[in-house]
């Protein structure tokens, strides 16, 4: 592969100021909505440039479902919200055949799964056979309905939440599909501060904040081909090779955590790392990926696809544990 010049870097980097505006006026309208939360945000965002699904857990009240909705309604595309439940099946999610009186034919009915953004609320309580549907949905980017296959629109985005306290009526999703997810975003209690901020605007019972339709879909495909055009050094591309084969082997890396880990996180965690990374850079406004683009996205890349062993749970560690140990413990290029 020929080397890159800094010419090369800089015509990059124009590339990357001429389709980041957009991006950013989209932040700002999530912030219409959104107090505090910027992890939440810049997720979503990069699960937009990345083309990769994103899941959000939380408890209940800490704007999940309204940060979701809010990117939807300022994206000029469709969106559809499937409230999960155990009694939910697969053709409710992506539809059937239908049989009509008048011309005795069959019809597809197309379901709620063909949207260009679509909310899986409370992913977790469905069984297993919906999440099979969803799950091709996902990752194949198609649907079966009665033997004829159905392509997903472009965009296509799954943005799923889970709650992680309840968990009666709930079912654990299945590793192969947590892996889909590019990002798992953890989001907390907002500040004292964010507190008061959310007072100030969402205290009413009329006049909700509304949220201007700010980018096309073309604006979203022309900028996954500047992020993947982003350049990324060798010297990172071993780093970020290193993070994820770090989680399989800590001991290699003299991390401390191999009694914590069952298993690893597999292969398409580095393809997401890298693919995160670069989307980073360009939420920042660079043509090129630098360690700390690695590392900021890292958690959010790496945490649902760590097994935990028993004895992390005996200890009360978490993935995210495991994730900070390796970042200290491998070296930065």
């Amino acid at each position: 592969m020929p080397s890159i010049t800094q010419q090369d870097i800089g015509a990059i980097e124009q590339q990357v100021k001429a389709a980041h505006p957009p991006f950013v006026h989209l932040r700002q309208e999530l912030q219409q909505v959104i107090v505090g939360q910027q992890e939440l945000l810049e997720g979503l965002v990069i699960g937009l440039l990345c083309n990769g699904h994103v899941l959000i857990e939380g408890v209940p009240g800490l704007a999940k479902t309204t940060a979701v909705a809010t990117l939807a309604a300022a994206l000029r595309t469709s969106f559809h919200r499937i409230q999960f439940t155990p009694d939910l099946l697969p053709s409710d999610l992506v539809g059937t055949m239908v049989y009509s009186p008048a011309t005795h034919e069959f019809s597809v009915k197309k379901g709620p799964i063909f949207a260009n953004i679509v909310l899986a609320d409370e992913i977790n309580r469905a069984p297993a056979k919906v999440q099979s549907a969803l799950l091709e949905a996902m990752q194949e980017r198609q649907v079966t309905i009665g033997g004829e296959t159905f392509r997903m629109d472009d965009p296509f985005l799954v943005l799923a939440t889970q709650n992680p306290i309840e968990q009666e009526g709930t079912y654990p999703l299945p590793e192969a599909q947590v892996d889909r997810f590019l990002l798992k975003l953890v989001i907390t209690y907002p500040t004292r501060t964010e507190e008061r901020q959310i007072l100030d605007r969402m205290s009413r019972t009329t006049g909700k904040i509304g949220v201007r339709p700010v980018m096309q879909p073309e604006q979203i495909r022309a900028a996954r081909e500047v992020v993947d055009g982003i350049f990324v050094d060798d010297s990172i591309k071993d780093y970020v090779v290193s993070l994820v084969v770090a989680t399989r082997d800590p001991a290699a890396w003299k991390v401390p955590v191999a009694d914590l880990v069952q298993y690893g996180a597999s292969p398409r965690a580095t393809i997401s790392l890298a693919q995160a990374a670069r989307a980073k850079a360009f939420l920042d406004g660079r043509g090129y990926v630098v360690p700390q683009d690695v590392k900021d996205v890292a958690p959010a890349v790496m945490r649902h696809r760590i097994g935990l062993s028993y004895e992390a749970e005996a200890l009360e560690k978490s993935a995210d544990d495991v994730v900070r140990s390796i970042l200290e413990h491998v070296p930065v290029p």
